[in-house]
Formats: C-alpha cells, structure tokens, sequence
C-alpha cells in the first residue's frame, strides 16, 4: 500500500525548521507512523510487567509551581496506570492505591525510549524524525511521556536545541513565551536539572504582587491534537498540561550549533550552584537538586566537565584564523533581500499543513493598589447657631393704640418661641460637636491601626528583604549573567585577555 503524500518533503520540512523564529504545528505529517499506535492500551501490551516510575502530583489551588522536588514517584506497570487513571474498582493498581485520583495526577515523563523498549529495538523504527529531513533519527533518539489530565511539567526552557514533539494520544496544552520574556518569568535554577532553567511563576495562576513584570509576558497558547507535530524553537519557554483522562507524547530535542556554547554555560552553572548549595548554611536546608539529577558531583569534578566543555567548544571552531574565537551562530536563518533593498528571512509556508502558535495579549495585571475611599461626598453644610427667625430690625408700619396691647402679648409670645429655637439649636450644635469628637476618635484608632499595620508590614518587608542563599543564586546564575561569563572564559581560553566582553 503506497504512503500517503506528505504535504512537505522531508527536504522541505527541514528547510521550514531552520526558518521557522516561533512555534508552529505541523499537519498530516505523520498518518503512516507506526507510533501512531502508541495509546496507552497499545504500550500496555507490549511493555507487560515492565515497571516504569510515575510522578505525582496533587491538584492544587496556589499560585506556585509545582516543581518535581514536591512530588511523590511510585512504580508501577502500564496496566496498572491505566485502571488507577481509568477508576477501575476492585483492580490491583498497585503503589498508586495510596493516592486518591480526584486528589493527585500522574505522569511517566522523560521517558527515554531506548531504555524503556531495550529488549525491542525494532520498536525504535516506529518513530519517523527522517520525515522532517533528519535522516536516521527515530525512537532510539527520542522520549516518551503518558500522563494523566492535569499532569503538567513546571514552565522552563531548555539549554540545548530545538524541539519536535508528536502528539500520539489524548489532547495536551502548551503555554510558551519568546525568549525575549526571560526576565519577566524570573528564571531560577533551583530545583538544579541540568539543562533546565525553571521559572519562578506560576503562568496559569501568577502571583502578580510578587512577580509584576509577568504582566507583560507574551503567552503563545496552543492545544495539541494527536497527529499534530509542535516544534518549539530554542529557549522559548513552555509550560505543558495534559487536557484529556490519558495523554501520550513522543518527542525528539534536535542538536544546533549553538549548543556547544551552551555546554560550556551549563558547566559554569553547574559548578556554582553546587558549590554554594553544598556549603553549610542555617537557609540552605531545601531539596535543591532535581530528581532527575543522579546526584552531586564533587568541585574538582565539576571543573573538569568545565574544561572539557571549552575544550570541545575550541576544537569546534579550531579552522578559524582569527586569534580571538569566533562566537557561535545563534540560530542565524537564511535570509533574502527583498526589492527595498533590505534584508529578510523567508517566510515559512503558512497555511493548512503548517500553523504558527500567535501570542495572546501580554498578560493583564490584576489592580493590587488599593484606593481608599473619601468619608465625605460633598461639602458639609453648616446651619448657623441661633438664627433668628425674624428680623427684629425690621421696619413695621406703626399700629393703632387699641392694637397695642395685642402686640405686645403676641411680641412676647414670639420671643418666646425664638428663645426655644435658639435652645434647641444650641442643643443641636452641642450634639453635632459631640458627634465630631466622636468621629475624629474613631478616626484616630483607624489611623493607629493602620500604622501598625504599614509597621507589620516594614517589618515583614525587611524579613524578606534578607537575601538568601537561592537569591544570591538566582543572581549569579541568571541566563545574563552565565552568557557573560561563558563569553569571558571563551575569550580567555582563544588567548584574548581582555576583561570584558564586548
């Protein structure tokens, strides 16, 4: 049975991924992989009784990232996943019966797929990476991942190469951010995974109080469908999700020339955070080290994997004349000079077969500055005390004699009264001043109140004011700051003594 037409050669979809300056998805690149098949039933019946280790998670309501070193591991077999995430009742589920599936999630991630099919390397071949012109990569260069809804990996990037990922089962959501965003993920490298650069906000719910440059991270959404191929272009960071009950994923990281530089930053990092993190400290009691690490390595250990790495990196580029090293290409594309007379990378073929992942509007920070509402709408009108009611100065027409006396009882009667109003308006007056006390006593606890509440809050700034031993890291392995020092190490080793980088 012929193969049915690709809608890109593998020449071509080569080209595409050496052009390609975001993500984007690639359709019906893959209808006759074998790897199609790879559901969780099908992986079930061919690996059997192979135990395979399982992170877990619990669903949580916070706004921090669930970083690996907060999880459970268990292993189990495929079969036992799947009635565990299945809900089946009265099935043997083995280490997964001590958590509750409405509570936790469940993820075999970094699967390398030549260890878990050792014993079948003909499976390898189900993976077709030569489709998209890199010729003779299959299984054996890639990884495997089955999770449950919910599993997620924590959002970073990777230090080296780009990314090709197959969506095989169930559906998975990606959130990724530019490069350019770096500094509003606040990157961390602790949990320390080599080759990995956490961030330190949580994208789906972020702390925007504590991380307020986040709001203007430009998030990339998509949700991969099975079929659908992801490429993620060097050092974009991505946060991924499982959205359905049972998800399987297969991806390849492909090597760039950029990554011999990049090991040469990794060994820097590598050697800094485990010399400040093995040190005795009153705030360095943390599970700092991932657990996919296999443990830590010794200073002298560390230096050497640092020299090896300059090392390599010199003979890479040992044909340059120059006596100054040449820096490595940073994904420079082919480019084309259009009819202005300016230069500019072709642009990859759009369309059915091949969608980019548009970013969404920067991230909008919720108001957190509160505004204190004025006691008073509008002006307060004051009645003035004693008013009178007539004006006794006023000119009368004079009455008759037999009117007199009359007059004179009714003048009485009035003064009288205006007498009562002026009691009642001094009572008035003495009450509303009363009030006034009243109001600006109240006034004066609030004020107390609040002052003590700034002082709590001085106080608690100060505290966390105090720089620990992981802010003091998160400085001195920031990706800034690592590229400057390799570039310095990379100048020292080409015989250019100078102390600083251009």
């Amino acid at each position: 049975m012929a193969s049915p037409v690709k809608p890109f050669s593998p020449g071509e979809a080569y080209a595409i991924v050496r052009q390609l300056q975001q993500p984007a998805v690639f359709m019906h690149m893959t209808d006759d992989w074998p790897v199609r098949r790879w559901t969780a039933q099908h992986l079930d019946l061919c690996l059997k009784d192979k135990v395979i280790t399982f992170r877990l998670g619990k669903r949580h309501e916070t706004n921090t990232p669930l970083f690996e070193t907060q999880c459970s591991f268990v292993g189990a077999t495929l079969g036992q996943f799947r009635w565990w995430a299945e809900g089946k009742a009265g099935r043997d589920v083995g280490a997964f019966s001590a958590f509750p599936k409405a509570d936790y999630w469940a993820y075999a991630d970094y699967k390398y797929v030549a260890q878990v099919f050792e014993a079948a390397p003909a499976v390898f071949e189900d993976v077709k990476w030569s489709d998209f012109g890199f010729e003779g990569r299959s299984g054996k260069e890639s990884t495997l991942w089955i999770g449950t809804e919910g599993a997620n990996t924590p959002c970073h990037l990777d230090s080296y190469g780009c990314n090709l990922v197959l969506q095989v089962q169930g559906r998975k959501r990606w959130l990724l951010f530019p490069p350019e965003d770096t500094s509003r993920l606040y990157p961390t490298r602790i949990p320390y995974e080599e080759s990995s650069v956490f961030s330190r906000v949580d994208v789906q719910n972020p702390d925007l109080c504590r991380f307020r440059d986040f709001s203007g991270a430009r998030a990339h959404c998509v949700t991969l469908l099975p079929g659908q191929v992801l490429f993620v272009p060097r050092h974009w960071w991505h946060f991924v999700e499982s959205v359905d009950p049972v998800t399987v994923s297969v991806n390849s990281w492909i090597e760039l020339e950029a990554d011999h530089e990049a090991r040469v930053s990794e060994a820097v990092t590598r050697a800094v955070v485990c010399a400040f993190k093995t040190a005795h400290s009153d705030d360095n009691q943390d599970d700092w080290l991932n657990p996919t690490e296999a443990g830590v390595s010794s200073h002298g250990e560390n230096m050497q994997y640092l020299n090896l790495a300059l090392k390599s990196f010199a003979h890479k580029h040992s044909s340059s004349s120059s006596k100054r090293l040449p820096r490595p290409a940073r994904d420079t594309q082919p480019v084309k000079r259009v009819c202005t007379g300016h230069i500019s990378p072709p642009s990859p073929p759009f369309g059915p077969h091949l969608t980019a992942v548009r970013p969404q509007l920067p991230v909008q920070a919720a108001a957190t500055k509160k505004t204190r509402k004025c006691a008073k709408t509008g002006p307060e009108t004051e009645r003035p005390e004693g008013a009178s009611v007539l004006d006794c100065d006023a000119e009368r027409a004079g009455p008759g004699r037999g009117e007199e006396a009359s007059e004179e009882a009714s003048e009485e009667a009035s003064e009288e009264a205006r007498e009562e109003a002026k009691e009642e308006a001094r009572e008035e007056a003495k009450e509303e001043a009363r009030e006034e006390a009243r109001e600006e006593a109240r006034e004066e606890a609030k004020e107390e109140a609040r002052e003590e509440a700034r002082e709590e809050a001085r106080e608690e700034a100060s505290e966390e004011a105090r720089v620990s031993t992981n802010d003091l890291l998160d400085c001195l392995v920031h990706p800034e700051v690592i590229r400057l020092v390799t570039e310095l190490l990379i100048q020292r080793q080409g015989g250019d003594r100078r102390t600083t980088p251009d």
